[in-house]
């Protein structure tokens, strides 16, 4: 009984018994279809090389949010 059961299962698709519809895809992002202006593009630089700053001086917690802070200020 299983058998048949399964085996009704396994080829109602076939036959035409349920609708297949595609895979959703991922969508990109808003932000990536769009290149960053000049000054959005300087301040994400900024924020990366004083990101990259505080990991190699291995900052963590309040040490490095002021860290940040101070070095995104800076001109």
């Amino acid at each position: 009984m299983a058998a048949a059961a399964w085996l009704c299962l396994y080829l109602l698709p076939a036959v035409g018994g349920f609708a297949q519809t595609p895979a959703p895809t991922a969508a990109a992002p808003a932000s990536a279809a769009v290149p960053p202006s000049g000054d959005a593009a300087a301040k994400h630089a900024k924020r990366t090389a004083c990101l990259k700053d505080a990991k190699a001086k291995k900052l963590v917690g309040a040490e490095k949010t002021s860290f940040l802070k101070n070095c995104l200020a800076a001109p």
